[in-house]
């Protein structure tokens, strides 16, 4: 299994239980493709580098995952349709 970290962006004018809810559903995505979570960091809320979509902040959220090569273009192609969600990157974390 190799180890991914996965960088989520969400809307920042999301209540606190839609927030989780949709963290839940990312994990579950994880989850369903064969991933195993090893770690959640929730970063709060930040200032955006560049504005995205007419927002200037977003909720951080970096969850690192052992899964096969194939899971990462899984997840990002449900990733990608999700409103919620203004931007996601997977990368592969080197082996220590």
């Amino acid at each position: 299994m190799t180890q991914y970290e996965l960088s989520v962006v969400l809307i920042p004018s999301l209540a606190e239980e839609d927030k989780k809810a949709q963290l839940e559903k990312v994990k579950e995505l994880v989850v369903r493709f064969g991933g195993e979570i090893t770690n959640i960091d929730d970063w709060g809320k930040r200032k955006l580098a560049y504005e995205i979509e007419k927002h200037k902040e977003g909720f951080y959220y970096f969850i690192h995952f052992d899964a096969s090569t194939e899971v990462p273009a899984e997840i990002e192609s449900r990733l990608r349709i999700m409103e919620p969600i203004l931007r996601y990157l997977v990368i592969r974390l080197d082996e220590k």
